[in-house]
């Protein structure tokens, strides 16, 4: 079959083995969000640089910075969004990282939401992508990766929850 023929999900199934040896990269990533009115919210998508493709922020880990600290990272060098994420990882999801050299090696992607609180015009990677905001599942539609397809999807109803009494 040829290689562009291939499912999403085709392609990740080749990475099996792998996965199961332990040979899987991490990356860290947020899930930029803002509230609009008082029912709504929207995600952040940015631009890969090598393909254009919609993604979220990411990263590799950064040594003496917690997880969510290199989401928050990512997203003001990727984004332009500064903002407070959460500790906790809202998921993760799996995906095909090609290297520089021509290497495919899956990567595991632990996500954080991250509440924009100030968007920068003027961060590291302007002029390398583009960004849009979007509904949750608009941006659902977008993305590749299934997995970060059903995050997405869980967005709006995870910060538009009313808080516990």
């Amino acid at each position: 079959m040829p290689k562009k023929a291939r499912s999403y999900l085709g392609r990740l199934a080749g990475a099996t083995e792998q996965l199961f040896r332990g040979e899987a990269i991490e990356q860290f990533a947020a899930i930029c969000y803002r509230k609009v009115g008082d029912s709504a919210v929207q995600v952040l998508l940015i631009t890969s640089r090598e393909t254009g493709r919609w993604i979220i922020p990411k990263g590799w880990p950064i040594a003496k910075l917690a997880p969510h600290q290199v989401a928050e990272r990512e997203a003001w060098e990727e984004a332009g969004v500064k903002g407070k994420a959460k500790k906790r990882p809202f998921g993760f999801y799996t995906y095909i990282k090609t290297r520089a050299n021509g290497e495919r090696v899956p990567s595991v992607v632990q996500v954080h939401l991250l509440k924009a609180r100030e968007i920068d015009e003027n961060f590291p990677e302007e002029k390398q992508r583009s960004s849009r905001w979007l509904p949750p599942l608009e941006a659902a539609v977008l993305v590749r990766e299934p997995e970060l397809k059903s995050l997405l999807g869980k967005v709006e109803k995870t910060v538009m929850k009313p808080p516990k009494a």
